[in-house]
């Protein structure tokens, strides 16, 4: 992929062949089984959650959704938490010091999907690794998206080199509109003028029937159901678009004035016009900003770094709400996937430790590595107030990650540790703090990297719990066997 040398690639260990991974899967879920056996016994008030009435379940209740608006799935409490695999693929034949770059992942209630390379793929759950749909596209993936529609669509951006006749095409000027249930193209638009949209600065969003890309020297919206034009930045004022949080609602960042004395401004936008609302004006020696929620609207900052040092919260009206502060080191929000501060892939949405709920935010903190003491924690920010509500530990060797929320709950992700337990994903009540199982399994040999969302994401919808690494290469002790690039958890009938 033509964006100048790639950060150092992780090594992961490699899938063993075919019939020793089915061997391995009937093992690994024999012993997840017995784990539960205990856990369950020795705990069976989690149970009462499982299948009562009082539960998660009932807290949660989705409302109807249009279906060009972005997708806002509740999630019911399991008949049992136990979990078995139904999504697992390998990347094969990889050349020599090969990287190759996964940039998004999604999933519906029928496919599993993942972007690698210049193609997208879908997969059905428990068919293993057979695809059930693969889509190629005119080049490689630029940037993606986390948001999907209420019937199952999404977006990417792509350099179009096949189009254009080259290999080293590095303009990501090509908008693709795909459904992820059939694997069909909806449509495909061009970006006017996008000549200096590349790899490391395009941006791209959804919000109710629009998909929006912004790459600094201008931005673009389209109708999702057509993929006409709706608006365009003009290019002639002195603040540049550098990218969109969609979703509920639409923002967008600018970066005002030259390179020595900028500073960044936030607004919320119509989507279907363009038209600002409302605008709030940050103060100068901002390094970087992240948009990791656009209702309620937050803003993650780096005041002179390029690491989160504060969460900015405003109200309805764009006005300052609270600021809470992620400095000393203890939380980090792992916002976008910088590399010495350049965002790739479109990262401007993605803080992979933060999840933001309607009243409160959750971040988790680092991973300490204590033996005898909880790995981390998440603690809960009021977002009108900024006050802290709530500690919610890990374990001593299973730190705990937000995923996404689910209602007025959220959900959270344990991984697996030899000599304590399954991995898990467990439901927290903000109000109590009581935690209810969603899911209890291990991940296959060879896939303990993807338990981190700093290097893998980690998504859980519709009952399944999905891991897939940003970016893949072969192991140099067995660079012929697959590499792991997806791995699907779904509960046991």
């Amino acid at each position: 992929m033509s964006f100048g040398p790639p950060p150092s690639p992780y090594t992961q260990s490699a899938l063993t062949a075919d019939n020793e991974r089915r061997r391995r899967r009937t093992r690994l879920f024999g012993i997840v089984a017995a784990v539960l056996v205990v856990a369950l016994c020795a705990g069976g008030w989690l149970l009462m959650h499982a299948n009562g009435d009082d539960g998660p379940a009932k807290k949660a209740v989705a409302a109807p959704q249009a279906p060009d608006e972005i997708r806002e799935t509740v999630e019911r409490v399991p008949r049992t938490p136990e979990g078995e695999l139904v999504v697992e693929y390998g990347e094969e034949k990889f050349k020599d010091d090969e990287t190759r770059y996964a940039p998004g992942t999604w999933a519906t209630d029928k496919i599993f999907a993942k972007g690698i390379k210049n193609q997208l793929m879908g997969f059905k759950f428990g068919e293993w690794d057979k695809k059930a749909w693969t889509i190629e596209l005119d080049g490689h993936i630029c940037a993606t998206t986390k948001h999907v529609t209420a019937d199952g669509r999404t977006a990417v951006v792509v350099q179009p080199a096949k189009r254009k006749g080259t290999k080293d095409a590095s303009v990501c000027d090509e908008v693709v509109f795909v459904d992820l249930d059939t694997g069909k193209k909806l449509w495909t638009a061009t970006m006017p003028d996008a000549k200096s949209a590349y790899v490391t600065n395009t941006n791209l969003t959804m919000a109710r029937g629009t998909v929006a890309v912004a790459w600094g020297n201008g931005s673009v919206a389209y109708g999702m159901a057509d993929g006409k034009q709706l608006w365009r930045s003009t290019g002639v004022t002195t603040c540049e678009d550098k990218g969109f949080a969609g979703g509920r609602s639409l923002l967008v960042l600018l970066r005002c004035g030259d390179e020595s004395e900028h500073a960044y401004r936030v607004q919320k936008i119509d989507p279907r016009t363009g038209k600002p609302q409302w605008t709030y004006k940050m103060t100068k020696n901002i390094s970087e900003v992240y948009l990791p929620s656009s209702d309620p609207p937050v803003i993650a900052i780096g005041a002179g770094d390029y690491t989160v040092t504060d969460l900015i919260t405003l109200d309805d009206h764009g006005r300052h709400s609270a600021t809470i502060s992620m400095k000393g080191g203890r939380f980090d929000p792992m916002c976008g996937s910088s590399f010495d501060g350049t965002q790739y892939f479109g990262a401007m949405e993605n803080c992979y430790a933060l999840v933001v709920g309607k009243d409160a935010l959750f971040v988790a903190s680092k991973d300490d590595g204590e033996i005898d003491q909880p790995a981390n924690w998440i603690v809960a920010y009021d977002v009108h107030t900024g006050k802290s509500l709530r500690k919610f530990d890990g374990r001593p060797l299973q730190p705990l990650w937000p995923v996404k929320m689910n209602g007025d709950q959220l959900l959270a992700y344990r991984p697996s540790a030899d000599t304590v337990g399954p991995a898990a994903v467990v439901s927290i009540d903000p109000a109590t703090g009581k935690q209810t199982p969603f899911l209890f399994f291990n991940l296959p040999d060879g896939t303990t990297r993807m338990e981190t969302p700093e290097w893998s994401d980690i998504l859980f919808e519709h009952g399944r719990a999905f891991f897939s690494p940003r970016q893949l290469s072969a192991s140099a002790a067995h660079p012929d066997d697959p590499v792991p690039a997806a791995i699907g958890i779904g509960n046991v009938r």
